[in-house]
């Protein structure tokens, strides 16, 4: 049996011979230029809805509250773009390549299996974030206008608070980052997609149920005229400041009523 080997030269600097980074960046571009493609059409479009749409608010203005309905309808059919980012753009970086095995290949280019991973995940991390931030300002833009010094929806609204500027960019960033993780920790890429999708669903849950209320103290106020937008979290019946049970409201209540019904009051 013959074997041809090659002697080891301890001399020689591997480090001399790593792929550059630029490289490594047309290399990323050319594994996921239609996702990125995907993300910009998507939000393209939505983009120039909410020009439009934003311009004929300013231009021609409200016929009546009817504009809301729709508004808060398109505004729910955004909630979808973190998720579907996190699914589709952050979930098959590196699940594709576990799961097809081209990491034994790929991580052994002379690029190491940390920068390739910096070089892949730090690009599209980043197109994601802005991409979705200059969306959620031109929504802000869209959505800001008021009647009668009113806003037709809440920025605190649970279907705009989301969508609004440097918010929709962090949702985005935890989205990809959610479907960057199921995709190692999984190693397949349907699977890590539709669990990118339930973990993201779960936190929005939980933080528009438990968190959000937390983000600055309540205002605590016996005004009933609360400002425009304002997001109230509860109210109820006070005496002298103290809270009353709704028993007591409806005893008061019926006082009141047997009083305007009595002889010689008008109801």
């Amino acid at each position: 049996m013959t074997a041809l080997t090659t002697p080891a030269q301890p001399g020689l600097d591997a480090s001399a011979r790593l792929v550059p980074w630029r490289r490594m960046a047309w290399v990323t571009w050319r594994q996921h230029r239609l996702a990125l493609a995907g993300v910009v059409a998507v939000l393209g479009a939505a983009s120039v809805y909410l020009y439009i749409t934003g311009e004929q608010l300013r231009h021609q203005g409200f016929v009546s509250y009817g504009a809301g309905p729709g508004l808060s309808l398109t505004a729910v059919l955004f909630q979808v773009i973190p998720p579907l980012l996190g699914a589709f753009v952050g979930a098959p970086v590196l699940a594709r390549e576990l799961e097809t095995g081209t990491f034994r290949f790929t991580w052994t280019q002379g690029f190491g299996r940390a920068r390739w991973t910096v070089a892949t995940l730090a690009p599209l991390a980043v197109v994601v974030t802005v991409a979705a931030g200059v969306f959620g300002f031109l929504f802000s833009w869209c959505y800001g206008p008021q009647i009668d010094g009113k806003y037709v929806l809440s920025p605190l609204a649970a279907t705009t608070f989301d969508l609004r500027g440097v918010t929709l960019a962090a949702w985005a960033l935890v989205a990809f980052s959610i479907g960057v993780l199921a995709g190692i920790l999984i190693r397949r890429v349907v699977p890590a997609m539709f669990a990118t999708l339930v973990a993201w669903s779960g936190l929005v849950v939980v933080t528009g149920v438990f968190l959000r209320r937390h983000y600055e103290p309540p205002l605590v106020t016996s005004n009933p005229n609360l400002p425009s937008g304002a997001w109230v979290i509860s109210q109820q019946w006070t005496r002298d400041g103290k809270p009353v049970s709704l028993s007591v409201v409806d005893q008061v209540l019926r006082q009141i009523g047997a009083t305007q019904t009595a002889p010689g009051h008008c109801p």
